[in-house]
């Protein structure tokens, strides 16, 4: 999706067909297409990328970002992971070279903060007819993702979990407890963000809208070396918008979830009254 957008937009500024790029390039005009259409994602080669790319006049710091996508997408852990899905293939990818990471939780505790036990819970709910290693393929997916909160530089994440993740009983009263203290946890560093939308709230700027992910990396400088994409999290399968004027739209939406969350001392408040709830 990034890359193909990159590469529609180094060609649109140099002013050139795709098949006049195909010639110069050396490719078809189908691979031209292809690319620029973001058609079997896992087939994307670096060499033909740079090659695009240069053909169309790219700086070599855009040059470099299109290529680190495609490595990305070639030699990330999750490519070979038999439990991770191949529609989230791109948001492994998206968050390995984002600089932040918005997102909206209305009904569960987001991926990058669950706890073993909640996400092992969550799965054995939502796989009823799976097998015990195969749940636990998932799990261990789930856990390997949230190193990129380990990195340097820093992934800063900042979550607004609405109320109802923190009154859901996912796998009994010591994983929630456990999901609790890992949250605190969690928002003690300084690199993530928690804050909790509250029922007396009312109506939000989400509306009725589900769980979503907002994922960037800002370059004023040159837009065509930074990202922006939304990710909706759906039954089964996502969706990624990366229109600007859709991103915009969630942007907007997040800033004004967290203006009307509470600030980030009271959302721990009542992680603790939640927890002192169970025990």
């Amino acid at each position: 999706m990034q890359i193909a957008r990159g590469l529609r937009a180094l060609r649109t500024r140099a002013g050139l067909t795709q098949s006049e790029v195909a010639k110069r390039a050396g490719v078809s005009v189908g691979t031209v297409n292809r690319y620029e259409t973001w058609q079997d994602r896992a087939k994307l080669r670096v060499p033909t990328v740079a090659a695009l790319a240069d053909t169309c006049g790219a700086r070599p710091e855009e040059r470099d970002t299109l290529i680190q996508l495609v490595r990305n997408q070639e030699n990330g852990w999750w490519m070979d992971h038999p439990a991770v899905p191949e529609v989230m293939d791109p948001l492994m990818s998206f968050e390995d070279v984002a600089s932040y990471e918005h997102v909206f939780a209305n009904a569960l505790v987001p991926g990058l903060l669950q706890a073993p036990r909640y996400a092992l819970a969550l799965h054995e709910a939502q796989d009823v007819r799976t097998e015990a290693d195969a749940i636990a393929n998932k799990v261990d997916a789930r856990t390997k993702r949230q190193a990129i909160l380990e990195r340097s530089p820093a992934l800063h994440l900042w979550v607004v979990l609405d109320e109802a993740v923190l009154r859901r009983p996912v796998g009994g009263t010591d994983a929630m407890v456990e999901q609790f203290d890992h949250l605190h946890t969690m928002a003690q560093r300084p690199n993530v963000d928690i804050q909790i939308l509250r029922f007396a709230t009312g109506a939000h700027a989400a509306g009725s809208g589900g769980h979503f992910l907002v994922l960037g990396r800002d370059d004023e400088g040159d837009p065509l070396c930074g990202m922006n994409v939304v990710y909706l999290e759906l039954h089964k399968r996502g969706l990624y918008l990366d229109d600007p004027s859709e991103v915009q739209n969630y942007r907007l939406m997040f800033d004004y979830l967290r203006s009307q969350a509470a600030d980030a001392s009271l959302s721990l408040d009542l992680l603790t009254a939640a927890r002192q709830e169970l025990t």
